[in-house]
């Protein structure tokens, strides 16, 4: 008996089917390392010759391990002819794959072992599918936490992605005696039967067991548009049969990921479907989606499957565009008596709610509107007639007596050249504006013919007068808006060699566009030529040696490259005596200690040569510095002639400090979470890792503490010994005591002007919300922050402006909220200043806690993870337990803290001056004098006779 049937069917109708996608998928089971595996390849009668053809020379030649069974007559569907490949199957295990689809080599071995291994009776593994034309083969993203690790379940709902999506359509194998036991069948009369046959399986089977190995390659992706009704029909059945088990709240994530997974897809790929197809596959969505749509669903895909539903074609064309363009106004918008915001005209639609896009927030001059190119033609004097209809949302833009005019404008792709049309006729209709242009493109379009053959058109509306607001909007259309419309003659100053002939087409995002193309015999000839002369042999070897001096160019401003050559070469340069380098946050910011010690070295006059370094831009780093871009050639000339190093995180960790450089490292935080040779990640990396992160903790000869925590963890971390110490405290919170002692003496009023820059309110509490870094080491990533700000905006924006800053190494993506209720200062240099206009911290592990308590105002922390969080990374001390604020781990508790302020704050003022004196006692607003007087000022002593001597205190040797 072989190990492993693969079931395989051949000359169905509903597969993908041919005899090049059967022989790939039989190869695929010839190819397996398991050398038990068997294809058992079932022929329908209706099977062509070339398949009957193919399917015979494969068995012949592995006899052994190919069966060919030819189906009876009366099997006809795909149902059928896996059943009857079921019935013959004699492996052990018994797997099932469509045509066209390919076993991964290690697929069966690694099956057969998690199922002997586990004793499961189904044993799955991830598959991926074709994405596009090009054949590149994509995962759903929602297979990644499901196949996370391998595991074995006692039952299907420890994982109930497996039913809940169509996890199991391919992928899985069933041991061949259960299979039987529990009568598993595929239903005949169901076209994606494969939908209903996995959870089938699922329920009725014992022991699951999950590999992480990808199994099975090349499944197609379903024609959605011409298999709807079957596929609303196979998911009708899952969702019932999750029902008769009494799994309902399954079910309805069931119908949701439905919608998400084949709904949504199918109003995406509208634009690119005929008119005439659009309003057949709207007309069949309304007669097959009779369930209610999901409530939860995102507020762009519940109006897609909505208007689906309704059968509204015209509707899920606007759609599809939003779901593309979230930030673009498709439709009109309607607002209820409540304020709601809905799709369209129907105010009272719940299912078309979409006042969470914040889009009812922008004013017009402000918005993206979709502009639907509804004509184009040709008029009789041979110019191209443009017709569209720009939407207004209703809520804001210009009225019907408004004086509005508009200008059509096509501009080459990729570069600056552009010619601007006259709008003949523009005029408010309702819920929107309608244009009409014509353009003498064959006069006026003059491109050079070389690389500026694509124009891309877009519209500018301007209401009220010059002054007024304007709109510019691109033209959108469906693929087939412009088959078969006029072509215009060309001429490019190239000469007509270049091209003869603008083609309009729609592009790949659907907007509008002309293209310079080849229409007349002597510029198709000439663009044949330049096609071989630049294909031809010698051409091709002139590419790829411009490729290869390419690649070598890059080599040479590799990071690989330069650290060598700063190392060995750089660092021997003489000493640039007075030259100081500062970076802080790795080049991304103008700010903390680095700034603070540099506007304090530019107060004492010290002649020191300042050089400032910046990644990815100079933006808002001081004009009299000399500023060079990280990674540079300059700035490893600059750090190897230097005779200071100043940062807060870190220089690269490849160079090497030359041995006349003094590096000052003023560090980012006091430490909650575990730090260094105290992380977890640190203690599991190899040694020659470890040794990397030890060589650059040694180049620091001062390290800034601003407590004996501080000492007790972050130095101890990194073995830092004692005499490498500065207990000055850190110099960017200089500027937290100076405003605590203002706002005692003063008072809070006036607030500092970064308050008017950011349009801050005086009548209302400034909320920041900083969260800690959640990543490890790399590039910046986008995040997901765990406080829902809308609500914070519903709940507290009449009287709280919530400034949220995420950390410099992640970025997130804040929703369209009323004015004034949130504000990103994510990209704001400097902290310190946000920190002094901010009335209430909410944070959860960040160092921040620590500066923020030395204006002795309120903190809340939000950590809902915290015993989570404190597990996996580690911490140093209960942050229940000493925290300066309460603890929330919910939404609602914070919210319920922050509605309770002040009765909390007087709970926690003595915990806040306890929290400061245990992790702050150094921090007395003379950290920067202090340091640079410990670091700089023997130079200064030793260069000027007059310069006062440091005492050792000054130099923070002493506690």
């Amino acid at each position: 008996m072989n190990d492993f049937s693969c079931v395989i069917t051949g000359g169905d109708n509903e597969g993908p089917g041919g005899a090049d996608a059967l022989r790939a998928s039989v190869e695929s089971v010839l190819g397996q390392s398991l050398r038990g595996a068997e294809a058992v390849v079932v022929l329908a009668s209706a099977a062509g010759p070339a398949v009957r053809t193919a399917a015979r020379s494969l068995a012949d030649r592995a006899p052994g391990r190919v069966r060919l069974i030819h189906a009876d007559p009366a099997v006809r569907t795909t149902g059928a002819l896996r059943n009857a490949g079921l019935d013959a199957a004699g492996g052990r295990y018994v797997l099932v794959l469509g045509t066209g689809e390919g076993l991964q080599r290690h697929a069966c071995r690694n099956l057969w072992q998690a199922g002997e291994t586990s004793r499961a009776d189904l044993i799955a593994g991830r598959w991926s599918r074709i994405a596009d034309e090009s054949g590149k083969e994509w995962e759903p993203s929602w297979q990644g936490e499901l196949y996370a690790r391998s595991r074995t379940l006692a039952r299907f709902t420890e994982a109930p992605e497996l039913v809940v999506r169509d996890a199991l359509v391919t992928g899985f194998c069933l041991r061949r005696e259960a299979a039987r036991r529990h009568g598993l069948r595929y239903e005949e009369d169901l076209t994606h039967g494969e939908i209903l046959f996995g959870p089938l399986a699922a329920a009725a089977v014992g022991r699951i067991a999950l590999v992480r190995q990808l199994v099975v390659t090349g499944r197609a992706v379903p024609d959605r548009a011409r298999d709807l009704a079957a596929l609303v029909e196979a998911h009708r059945r899952v969702a019932n049969t999750l029902l008769a088990h009494g799994l309902p709240e399954l079910r309805e994530e069931r119908e949701k990921a439905f919608a998400r997974d084949h709904l949504v897809p199918l109003a995406r790929s509208f634009p690119q479907l005929p008119a005439a197809r659009r309003t057949k596959v709207a007309a069949s969505a309304a007669r097959t989606l009779t369930a209610p749509v999901p409530p939860d669903l995102p507020p762009l895909e519940r109006v897609a499957v909505s208007l689906l539903a309704r059968g509204d074609a015209e509707g899920v064309l606007a759609a599809a565009y939003a779901l593309s363009r979230p930030a673009t106004v498709c439709a009109p918008l309607t607002a209820g008596a409540d304020g709601r915001i809905t799709w369209g005209g129907d105010a009272a639609g719940r299912s078309l709610d979409v006042t969470e896009l914040g889009h009812q927030h922008r004013p017009f001059g402000e918005l993206r509107l979709m502009n639907r190119l509804t004509r184009c033609a040709t008029d009789g004097d041979g110019r191209l007639l443009l017709e569209g209809r720009l939407v207004l949302p209703g809520h804001s833009g210009p009225g019907p007596g408004t004086p509005l005019t508009a200008t059509l404008e096509f501009r080459a792709r990729g570069g600056a050249r552009a010619v601007a049309f006259p709008v003949e006729e523009v005029r408010h209709d309702g819920d929107g504006i309608i244009w009409r242009a014509r353009a003498d493109v064959s006069r006026r379009l003059r491109p050079v013919g070389a690389r500026d053959t694509a124009w891309d058109a877009r519209l500018t509306v301007q209401a009220d007068g010059p002054d007024g607001p304007r709109s510019v909007s691109d033209l959108f259309a469906p693929q087939d808006q412009v088959a078969g419309a006029a072509r215009f003659a060309a001429r490019p100053r190239l000469g007509w060699l270049a091209g003869d002939t603008w083609e309009p087409y729609i592009t790949l995002k659907d907007h509008f566009a002309l293209r310079l193309t080849a229409r007349r015999r002597p510029a198709r000839t000439t663009h044949r030529l330049v096609r071989y002369a630049t294909r031809f042999r010698p051409a091709r070897k002139a590419k790829l040696l411009g490729r290869a001096l390419r690649k070598r160019l890059e080599r040479y401003r590799s990071r690989g490259f330069k650290a060598p050559v700063h190392n060995t070469w750089l660092t021997r340069l003489p000493v640039r005596r007075g030259s100081v380098v500062f970076e802080s946050h790795m080049g991304t910011c103008y700010g903390d200690s680095p700034r603070a010690l540099y506007e304090e070295i530019r107060r004492q006059g010290l002649k020191l040569h300042v050089t400032w370094s910046y990644d990815p831009s100079p933006a808002g780093f001081p004009d009299e510095a000399h500023l060079v871009r990280r990674w540079s050639w300059r700035y490893l000339w600059a750090l190897a002639r230097a005779e200071y190093w100043v940062d807060n995180q870190g220089f690269p960790q490849q160079l090497r400090k030359p041995r006349h450089t003094t590096y000052l490292q003023t560090w980012h935080g006091s430490a909650y979470k575990r730090m260094g040779f105290d992380e977890t990640r640190v203690r599991l990396q190899n040694a020659p890792q470890r040794e990397r992160l030890r060589q650059a903790v040694d180049r620091f000869d001062h390290f800034l503490v601003r407590s004996e925590h501080d000492v007790n963890t972050l130095a101890r971390a990194y073995r830092l010994p004692e005499e490498r110490l500065l207990r000055t405290g850190y110099p960017r919170n200089d500027v937290l005591i100076a405003e605590r002692d203002r706002a005692e003496t003063e008072g809070r009023l006036p607030r500092p002007p970064l308050a008017g820059e950011l349009g801050l309110d005086d009548h209302k509490k400034t909320v920041l919300y900083a969260p800690t870094f959640r990543g490890g080491p790399g590039k910046q990533r986008r995040s997901r922050l765990l406080l829902d700000v809308r609500e914070f905006a519903e709940r507290f924006g009449d009287t709280h402006t919530l400034l949220v800053r995420s950390h410099y190494l992640e970025s997130v993506r804040l929703p369209v909220c009323p004015p004034g209720t949130v504000v990103d200062v994510s990209r704001h240099h400097d902290v310190s200043e946000l920190l002094a206009l901010t009335d209430v911290l909410v944070t959860d592990y960040s160092s921040i806690m620590f500066d923020f308590a030395l204006l002795d105002r309120p903190v809340v922390l939000f950590a809902p993870d915290l015993d989570t969080y404190a597990a996996e990374r580690g911490s140093y001390f209960d942050l229940r337990e000493k925290a300066p604020g309460p603890v929330t781990a919910t939404q609602d508790e914070l919210f319920g803290a922050l509605a309770e302020l002040k009765k909390s704050d007087t709970r926690y003022a003595d915990r806040r001056r306890a929290f400061v004196e245990q992790f702050g006692p150094y921090d007395r607003g003379d950290a920067a004098r202090r340091t640079v007087a410990a670091v700089f000022a023997p130079r200064a002593s030793r260069t000027s006779p007059g310069a006062r001597h440091t005492t050792d205190h000054d130099r923070g040797a002493g506690r």
